[in-house]
């Protein structure tokens, strides 16, 4: 049982860590992150499956195609995702906002 939560939380306080390199990340590039912090846990935990099934942090709204120099470009931040500021207010998994 205290095994159990001491796994619970350090994976919360990874999840915590990969938020504020995100953040970081979202605030030197110019935009931020989502103020939605259920939307931010989400793509966070969607992120962290991906690396423990395929070995990368892939988007999780993004397909997994099995084809590494296709797949690269989906690693978060992906390659389409200042575009999609640009044009959207958002990126498409809402990770990041204008």
């Amino acid at each position: 049982m205290v095994r159990e939560k001491s796994k619970i939380i350090k994976h919360m306080e990874n999840i915590e860590k990969i938020i504020g390199d995100y953040k970081e990340y979202a605030e030197k590039s110019g935009f931020r992150l989502n103020p939605d912090r259920e939307v931010v846990e989400r793509v966070i935990k969607g992120l962290l499956e991906n690396e423990k099934k395929y070995g990368q942090r892939y988007c999780p709204c993004r397909r997994v195609s099995g084809n590494p120099a296709e797949d690269k470009l989906k690693i978060c931040p992906c390659v389409w995702h200042r575009q999609e500021l640009e044009r959207d207010g958002h990126c498409y998994c809402r990770l990041f906002v204008k």
